[in-house]
């Protein structure tokens, strides 16, 4: 009598349980489902196209395959470009004046300056300027059609992994100087206070040195240095022909005759005092001495 009323409670046990497995076999199947689903919408896309599938996970919300999908973003290039140019122009200053005005006008400035001048006069002028990055190219070419152009060089170096370990370097010395410090404060020895003091200041004289090597870096790479050689036009000489013709011949006579004469004059010039002194004791022999 005691077991009859517990056997009722076993079909209803049965029964609840499997409504609880059809529960969850419908939410296993929805969310594979939609697991599935969202996968295959997520593989797809970049199959037809790379791009897509970041830009429809977008909307959704899908971080995860937007992440998949985006392109990584490459290091910016950092390039220390320098030129040097010879020029050969009629005016000199002229020509200096116009370089500094079109480096000016571009955002640059004019560096160090040399003017000198030949054994026949002609100037010569080398100046340095600076030009941003972003209008070198067209600098350059200004310069270059200011007269005959007689000689380019152009080089361009890659500092991006210089660039981008100075900036490393200069992360974790900012992070070790701070760990310094707080040591400092947290020191209740004299020794240990003295102690770090001088690895802090070690370590800020190293952080200093990186931080002017990035701003040189930094100079270098956005503003292009260019050595610009000006020399003034050579005035031409007559060119002569080589056979020579009657005028030649004319002239070159009368240069002999010329120069006969002058020969003339200097042997008449140096034989002069002797004559002044022969004179007057020749007189003397003819007049007294011999009658």
């Amino acid at each position: 009598m005691p077991l009859a009323p517990r056997r009722p409670a076993r079909p209803l046990a049965a029964l609840l349980l499997a409504a609880a497995l059809a529960l969850t076999g419908c939410s296993g199947a929805g969310e594979d489902s939609a697991g599935s689903s969202a996968a295959d919408r997520g593989v797809a896309a970049p199959d037809a196209d790379g791009k897509a599938g970041a830009n429809e996970a977008a909307p959704g919300g899908a971080g995860s395959g937007a992440r998949a999908t985006a392109p990584a973003k490459l290091p910016t290039a950092h390039i220390i470009r320098t030129a040097s140019l010879t020029v050969r122009v009629k005016d000199v200053p002229k020509a200096l004046e116009e370089a500094r005005t079109g480096t000016e006008n571009a955002g640059g400035y004019v560096g160090n300056e040399t003017t000198t001048r030949d054994e026949e006069g002609h100037e010569r002028t080398r100046v340095v300027l600076r030009v941003p990055v972003e209008k070198y190219d067209e600098v350059l070419t200004e310069l270059e059609g200011a007269g005959k152009l007689l000689d380019r060089s152009a080089k361009a170096e890659d500092v991006t992994d210089q660039v981008v370990d100075v900036e490393s370097r200069i992360t974790s010395q900012r992070a070790s100087v701070a760990r310094i410090r707080e040591l400092m404060d947290q020191a209740t020895k004299l020794s240990d206070v003295v102690t770090l003091e001088g690895e802090l200041s070690t370590r800020q004289a190293d952080l200093e040195a990186l931080l002017a090597r990035q701003e040189s870096l930094k100079d270098r790479t956005s503003l292009a240095t260019i050595t610009l050689s000006l020399s003034e036009t050579p005035v031409k000489k007559e060119t002569k022909d080589d056979d020579p013709g009657f005028v030649d011949a004319l002239a070159g006579g009368w240069n002999a005759f010329v120069t006969m004469l002058r020969w003339l004059a200097v042997a008449l010039g140096a034989v002069l005092p002797f004559a002044a002194v022969a004179a007057p004791l020749t007189l003397l022999w003819l007049r007294v001495v011999r009658p």
